[in-house]
């Protein structure tokens, strides 16, 4: 039987729910600004928590994208979900019809899911007893009823799932979306992560973890990756949503092309539940896979948005996989961290990194990583310190490492036409 031909993925719309704004627009120009999202925690009372900082979502109103009815019947999860994926069908004018629904497929990822539902749920069980909790809670919890829900609101009846990855979350939600559309499972998709897991319990257990930053009294410095000083990394919410289709499709309606989606990697550490493997080996594999998916060779890279979260191990060990996937080009390639400025979004990170990363290419202009003053010893590279600057981006790695040893890198190349 003959091979056929790999079909192509071009992004053409993106979406954003983030602690720098609430459009993909807002987004960028904060990166741009080099502006932090970081502030005292106000969704709940930190006055016994060590740390009482993190990246909260501004500002945001669900009912600028669904009924007060079913906003009430959601996680603010799928709140963020849903505002995403409805900017980017929006921003690439793409319409979601009876022609075309069973070819456009959900693909949203979470790495926390609906906590906030389930903790609220168990002090109204605790409180006022088992006839008192919310017929509702049980599919506002689940990690998959954002992807189903968003379906749901935008009428998308094609493949539909919900890969939970920890921090690789996005990342894994792209590349399984760009495999649908390849294999011609799907003409289009919305693909990405969400979280909303600033929640007691989430930053109780992160920080009996001694993950999280406890520079409370300057918070918006306590995102720190590379640098010297950092100490944790910082709590952020929100949702990052692409709408990848296939090129042809795109190109017959004529729509705008932010950038192609060229290569995919994923492994596994198989080493440790929540630390990266010391020697950076499988991270590297995973830039190096995406590489060869793509076609492509070390040289071609230009820009990676690194994982790099501000933790004393995991930053040093992200750069030497760097220089294990490139060699000697790792240091002629621009790096930065929009962590630093969005903080940690979990399973929802790669998602907005990804439409960091795709704006990047489209506007030739890098995001900084902020709060880089001291540069560790062991971070060598350039991590473009501070402020953004203009360069033409040919080729972008994102990547995104989770608990449980996840690595996923996806490589997105500048669509020529």
């Amino acid at each position: 039987m003959a091979k056929l031909e790999r079909k192509r993925v071009v992004v053409t719309g993106v979406g954003a729910i983030t602690p720098l704004g609430n459009t993909s627009a807002e987004f960028w120009a904060g990166l741009m600004a080099s502006r932090s999202g970081v502030g005292p925690i106000t969704q709940f009372d930190t006055a016994r928590y060590a740390c009482r900082i993190a990246a909260e979502v501004k500002g945001f109103n669900p009912l600028d994208f669904m009924t007060a009815k079913q906003a009430k019947r959601m996680d603010r999860c799928a709140h963020f979900a849903i505002a995403a994926s409805k900017q980017a069908l929006t921003d690439a004018n793409f319409e979601i019809n009876e022609l075309n629904a069973e070819q456009v497929g959900v693909v949203i990822g979470t790495g926390i899911g609906g906590l906030k539902s389930l903790e609220d749920q168990h002090r109204v069980y605790l409180s006022q007893g088992p006839e008192r909790c919310s017929p509702f809670m049980i599919p506002m919890m689940l990690a998959n009823m954002a992807s189903g829900l968003t379906a749901i609101q935008v009428g998308a009846k094609g493949p539909n799932s919900c890969p939970v990855t920890a921090c690789a979350t996005g990342a894994n939600a792209i590349g399984d979306a760009l495999r649908f559309i390849q294999q011609g499972f799907a003409q289009a998709m919305l693909c990405g992560g969400t979280e909303a897991a600033i929640t007691p319990l989430t930053v109780a257990g992160f920080a009996a973890a001694r993950g999280l930053s406890i520079r409370n009294d300057q918070p918006e410095q306590a995102s720190r990756p590379f640098d010297r000083d950092r100490d944790g990394f910082v709590l952020g919410e929100g949702a990052g949503v692409l709408l990848v289709e296939d090129l042809d499709s795109a190109l017959n309606r004529g729509a705008r092309i932010y950038a192609e989606v060229v290569g995919y990697g994923l492994t596994c550490d198989a080493y440790h539940m929540t630390a990266p493997n010391p020697s950076g080996v499988e991270m590297a594999r995973a830039m190096q896979l995406a590489l060869k998916d793509a076609h492509l060779q070390p040289e071609q890279v230009n820009y990676i948005n690194a994982h790099a979260t501000s933790t004393p191990t995991g930053d040093p060990i992200e750069t030497l996989a760097i220089k294990k996937a490139l060699g000697e080009h790792a240091y002629q390639v621009a790096i930065s961290s929009t962590k630093s400025m969005t903080g940690h979004l979990l399973g929802a990170a790669g998602g907005i990194e990804a439409v960091a990363t795709v704006l990047a290419i489209t506007n030739n202009r890098i995001p900084p990583t902020i709060n880089l003053t001291n540069l560790d010893a062991d971070c060598d590279l350039d991590y473009v310190p501070n402020l953004s600057r203009e360069q033409t981006i040919q080729v972008a790695l994102s990547n995104s490492f989770g608990f449980g040893g996840h690595n996923a890198t996806l490589a997105f190349g500048k669509w020529n036409y």
